[in-house]
């Protein structure tokens, strides 16, 4: 599962020496290096020119980093007369030569610079982070999305499945990545190195991540996950402190109940669900006695879409009673299950995005719980329901299928019966 990188390392040190990262003294712009690396002689000294480009890109304030990305979306933009003109030329003439100049004429030419760039050590790691400066001018500059666009075409085919790298992260983990789980945990905050030690060290805990053998101490996404000996329906069963640990022997269900995204560069680049298939297949070949996989599942989007209902004739009034956590836990469960099942955005997928995601992976909605999740986040973001979304390993590949051709959504009895549940607080009378 975990490889030897011993030869990468040695090669990088001997490729990324000091005196291989010149060019800080020249002086041309960033925009004359960049033209220089596309050229000739970015072919003969690219990995200096590259490291050089690099290091200004580090030194340039806010308006100096939109510049660059103005520079890359306007000035090395695709020729769109000479691809229109060599297009026709091939439609008659299939020769292989044209086909070549048709795929030239195709490719922007950032697309170039961009893997021209990536040759020095760590520049993989510097361009993932240079996409997070450009994400965050792409909100006000939407013209850069051609640019965002070659970016992610490039970072889709240097983190495809064949690169990544799972790892288990237990408690012997160098700390420096230990430090990094911490700090990007998105779903259930670490507090402190105890409670870092509960979700790691216990024989009925779990934890794997994947990574790039490029940025080998930085963790890409990574799930936590709890072996139990039925579904669990709280979260802080998982996390308490007094729970006594059972032996991982005895555990019947693998129950993944966090699963963070770590790099902001990489957003619109999914691991998940690979990362949730070789789990299932790691820990089915470890434990045999394992025959349930299931999540525990927040539901992000539950009180801002109540928030929105509270108005609607039929269920405004339970939305409120949610809200203001004076529901029974069979309305709370009503509104989720409406929620998950119903509410959908305009290309017909459901609002929520937790759901997407584990519903694109094949699973299914199985059960849902009140009274889950009493932290304060939990209780914001769904009055503190959460659900547990199954994955049967024999019909995942079909519910993936029909999610995403018909936005199928595959929910248990349990799940329909209380989205169809009558609510125990009725309607308000219309007094007009």
């Amino acid at each position: 599962m975990q490889r030897n990188w011993f030869l990468g390392d040695l090669l990088n040190q001997l490729l990324d020496r000091p005196d291989k990262r010149r060019g800080k003294d020249d002086k041309r712009s960033i925009a004359e290096l960049c033209e220089a690396l596309l050229s000739a002689e970015g072919e003969v000294s690219g990995f200096t020119l590259a490291s050089t480009i690099l290091d200004r890109y580090q030194t340039l304030d806010d308006a100096g980093k939109l510049d660059f990305f103005v520079y890359l979306n306007d000035q090395l933009e695709l020729d769109a007369e000479k691809l229109a003109d060599t297009a026709r030329l091939y439609a008659n003439d299939r020769s292989v030569d044209l086909y070549q100049k048709l795929s030239e004429s195709a490719e922007p030419r950032r697309q170039e610079l961009l893997r021209r760039l990536n040759q020095p050590s760590g520049a993989t790691q510097e361009l993932v982070a240079m996409r997070v400066d450009l994400l965050r001018f792409l909100k006000s500059d939407a013209e850069l999305k051609r640019t965002d666009i070659d970016f992610v075409h490039l970072l889709r085919s240097w983190f495809n499945r064949g690169f990544l790298v799972l790892k288990q992260i237990s408690w012997d983990t160098p700390a420096r990545v230990l430090d990094k789980i911490v700090a990007y945990e998105a779903v259930h905050q670490i507090n402190d190195l105890d409670d870092l030690r509960r979700r790691l060290y216990p024989p009925d805990r779990r934890c794997f991540a994947f990574f790039h053998p490029s940025m080998p101490d930085e963790p890409l996404i990574f799930v936590e996950v709890a072996l139990t000996t039925e579904i669990p329906g709280a979260i802080e069963t998982l996390l308490s402190e007094a729970r006594e640990p059972i032996e991982a022997e005895q555990a019947k269900v693998a129950a993944f109940y966090s699963i963070s995204n770590c790099q902001k560069g990489l957003a619109g680049i999914s691991f998940g669900n690979l990362l949730i298939k070789q789990v299932v297949t790691e820990l089915s070949r470890e434990l045999r006695g394992l025959d349930t996989f299931v999540t525990l599942s927040p539901i992000p989007g539950l009180s801002r879409w109540l928030a929105g209902e509270t108005e609607h004739p039929e269920h405004g009034h339970t939305s409120e009673a949610v809200l203001a956590a004076t529901a029974s836990a069979q309305d709370v469960r009503a509104m989720a299950a409406r929620y998950l099942l119903l509410a959908k955005r305009e290309d017909g997928m459901p609002l929520d995005p937790v759901a997407r995601f584990h519903l694109g992976n094949g699973a299914e909605l199985h059960e849902l719980h009140a009274d889950a999740d009493q932290s304060p986040n939990g209780r914001a973001q769904s009055g503190g329901v959460m659900v547990n979304y199954l994955y049967d390993l024999n019909k995942t590949e079909r519910h993936h299928e029909e999610f995403a051709t018909r936005a199928t959504i595959q929910a248990s009895r349990s799940v329909r019966a209380d989205s169809t549940a009558a609510l125990a607080i009725k309607p308000r009378e219309n007094t007009a």
